[in-house]
């Protein structure tokens, strides 16, 4: 990913001129363009703790606070995924067992009301995974695939160094609040990975589903996922990617769409229930005028 240099606030404001300021701490991408190439588009007002979005051709076009590193909540089960994409195959078979239901339900974690005995591929997990953002399914992935959930964590960051994500740390495959909080991440980290995630057909498809029906079978009960990600209903041209929630991490939402004939990714880290959703929307299209524009 190549990411726009950063400049001082001075010449920020400078480059923004007299049209509206930028919220403190936000560094839009008109901070990168010369000031006659400047859109007259206002910059979101964004009340998350951090955030980040930049584009396709490496332009950054929102940042605040966004190398501070803080709890993600669920969105550390994207790298579950993305784990699991790399050692699984997507017809392997998953026996669900007590413990991978009691780990949901004794820490009042989101589910994918899996039952113990229901055998479920890997591809029908990952939306489990993800569209609801079930606790239990992760447990069952990290078990298989770890195996164990501590061999299964050493995994997930062992690809966090590897794709470069020097201020992520996992102690968990859900994000829970323990232990440590879930790890931690930044806002720059985490658009980095959903960057790469999004390049993997699979990850794209589920985490572009609104949702995600499983028939009764011999092996397993019949299932209806549906997506915690309602910017897939409320704007057009979303991708997905994941929502999540502590009390630690606030609301956090990452998220990408296409925009003037680019890809934008973008995360608010720390937000409050319905408005990162709204946000993300204003941050898309703030994106898409800023690369229609120049």
């Amino acid at each position: 990913m190549r990411i726009g240099g950063f400049i001082g606030s001075a010449a920020l404001v400078l480059a923004l001129g007299a049209t509206s300021p930028a919220p403190a701490g936000a560094l839009p991408a008109s901070a990168v363009r010369p000031a006659a190439m400047v859109s007259t588009v206002s910059v979101p007002k964004v009340g998350a703790k951090t955030a980040y979005v930049v584009d396709s051709a490496g332009t950054v076009h929102f940042g605040k606070r966004q190398t501070s590193r803080v709890p993600v909540a669920s969105l550390v089960k994207v790298m579950t995924a993305y784990v699991v994409l790399r050692e699984a195959q997507l017809t392997d078979t998953i026996e669900i067992t007590a413990t991978d239901v009691r780990h949901a339900t004794s820490n009042g974690a989101t589910t994918a009301a899996l039952k113990k005995g229901e055998r479920l591929t890997v591809r029908d997990l990952l939306y489990g995974l993800m569209l609801p953002s079930g606790a239990d399914a992760a447990n069952a992935l990290a078990r298989r695939y770890g195996p164990g959930t501590t061999a299964f964590v050493a995994k997930m960051n062992a690809q966090a160094k590897r794709l470069g994500l020097q201020n992520t740390r996992y102690t968990n495959p859900d994000g829970l609040p323990t232990p440590s909080k879930g790890g931690y991440s930044t806002a720059v980290d985490q658009v980095k990975l959903a960057e790469t995630a999004l390049g993997d057909t699979t990850f794209r498809t589920v985490v572009g589903s609104a949702v995600h029906r499983v028939a009764k079978s011999a092996v397993h009960r019949a299932h209806t996922w549906r997506n915690t990600n309602k910017l897939l209903q409320q704007a057009d041209g979303v991708l997905g990617v994941k929502t999540g929630y502590t009390d630690a991490a606030g609301f956090c939402l990452l998220f990408a769409g296409e925009r003037s004939g680019r890809e934008v990714v973008g995360v608010l880290l720390g937000d409050q229930d319905a408005r990162r959703f709204t946000t993300a929307e204003q941050l898309l299209d703030y994106a898409g005028e800023q690369i229609a524009g120049g």
